[in-house]
């Protein structure tokens, strides 16, 4: 493969380890959840006032706070919520109908069968600090309670010392049982660890900083995770026929996440290329509010390729492996066959992935770091637990599985499974055997 980069991100051949995390970000996640551990609610609000300057009476919000929330927040902003949660909803609601219990009879007498049965208790982060990420609230809680989960705490952190309206507003319109105003690491080891006021969760979702990204895998055992995550990336694969401003504008909509955010263009034209870049440039220096920070993400990590053809394009972001790719070429469904690595695929000018990210119903909790490999996102079936069944019903066949299991487990030097098995055939099929007196 022939690759001509124009602009290459700074560690591009580095590459970054699932789920890892610097050492000092290591040590000081490891000291919160080790406190928190031994003094619980104690260590919880001297964590929240160190970081967050927030301590107040209670980190759970009344019926009477949510309320109050929820009214402070303007009436097209809560319009809004109730149509992308629709949208949510929708989509997990297929996701959860494509899951289906089932029993079967694999010889006469041998039922077999298969339940999902939904997690119990779900903790969720909702993001805020430099953005508050409502939507998140839509893709994590809401998403559990569809799945069945009977019991969803959501916490999310205040915003400049005060209750986050707009976030609450979502959270409790999705169906959080309970809501916390509490951030970062403290939030997410007070739910995996249980203390006086907060209930111990079984799974942690929600995206977070690189802190709160260390807390879940060092709790990840003791509680559930949906997955690892590192920065938002995006990756689009353009031919020809794409328009530059498209291009630039949506690799900006992603570098605004934050200053390590990866944005690649890998592209058969080198007039796109070229042109898209520029188009980068320009946009950034014209007024984004957001440009201090994107400036960051596409000077240090922005990448530009150009390839020799659409075969090699995908080949190429099937390596990189990227959290989102969209596709701008003449004929984006080509991807969903040449495509197998990716967190989200967005097909076509008319599809963003912003959309993905705040409206359109599919889950924008995805994996990053090359993670796209092995695992796809969050969705129904993280809260879900696939469990299985059995019961034998007829004398003969229990004797004939005694009998296969004795011969089995002795070729394994296992005596104990092997005498479960002859008692089931000296039962059911009068066998006999010198240990059965």
């Amino acid at each position: 493969m022939v690759k001509r980069y124009l602009k290459k991100q700074i560690d591009v051949d580095a590459g970054l380890e699932v789920g890892s995390s610097s050492p000092q970000v290591v040590a000081v996640v490891s000291s919160v959840i080790q406190d928190i551990r031994t003094n619980q609610d104690a260590a919880v609000r001297k964590y929240s006032e160190k970081f967050d300057k927030w301590s107040p009476a209670s980190f759970k919000l009344s019926e009477a706070e949510i309320n109050a929330a929820i009214a402070a927040c303007p009436a097209q902003t809560i319009r809004d919520i109730e149509q992308v949660q629709r949208n949510v909803a929708k989509f997990a609601k297929c996701q959860r109908a494509s899951l289906t219990d089932f029993e079967i009879e694999t010889e006469p007498g041998v039922l077999l069968g298969q339940k999902n049965v939904p997690i119990n208790s779900v903790g969720c982060y909702i993001p805020g600090g430099r953005y508050p990420l409502l939507a998140s609230a839509h893709m994590t809680i809401l998403t559990a309670k569809i799945a069945g989960v009977p019991n969803v705490i959501g916490c999310t952190p205040p915003i400049e010392g005060k209750i986050p309206n707009a976030t609450v507003a979502a959270m409790h319109m999705a169906g959080a049982d309970q809501i916390f105003v509490l951030g970062g690491v403290q939030a997410v080891a007070a739910m995996a660890v249980g203390t006086e006021t907060i209930d111990k969760v079984d799974f942690l979702a929600g995206p977070g900083n690189a802190f709160v990204a260390e807390a879940k895998r060092q709790l990840y055992g003791q509680v559930g995770i949906d997955l690892f995550a590192g920065p938002t990336e995006v990756l689009i694969v353009a031919d020809d026929s794409a328009r530059p401003l498209t291009v630039a504008t949506d690799l900006i909509s992603q570098a605004e996440h934050g200053p390590d955010t990866p944005a690649v263009l890998i592209t058969t034209s080198e007039r796109v290329a070229k042109e898209s870049m520029a188009k980068v440039e320009e946009l950034l220096a014209g007024g984004l509010s957001t440009a201090a920070v994107a400036s960051v993400a596409w000077r240090d990590w922005g990448t530009v390729v150009v390839v020799d053809d659409l075969d090699e394009a995908y080949t190429l972001a099937d390596e990189y492996a990227s959290e989102h790719v969209q596709i701008l070429t003449k004929r984006p469904r080509e991807a969903l066959d040449k495509m197998r690595n990716y967190g989200a695929l967005f097909l076509g000018e008319r599809t963003c992935v912003s959309y993905g990210d705040k409206v359109i119903g599919t889950n924008h909790v995805l994996p990053t770091r090359k993670a796209s490999r092995y695992t796809g996102g969050l969705w129904v079936g993280k809260y879900l637990r696939t469990v299985t069944y059995q019961e034998v019903v007829r004398d003969e066949a229990s004797g004939q599985l005694g009998r296969l299991c004795g011969r089995a487990a002795r070729a394994e030097n296992f005596e104990g499974h092997a005498r479960s098995g002859d008692l089931r055939a000296n039962l059911f099929l009068k066998d006999s055997f010198d240990w059965i007196k």
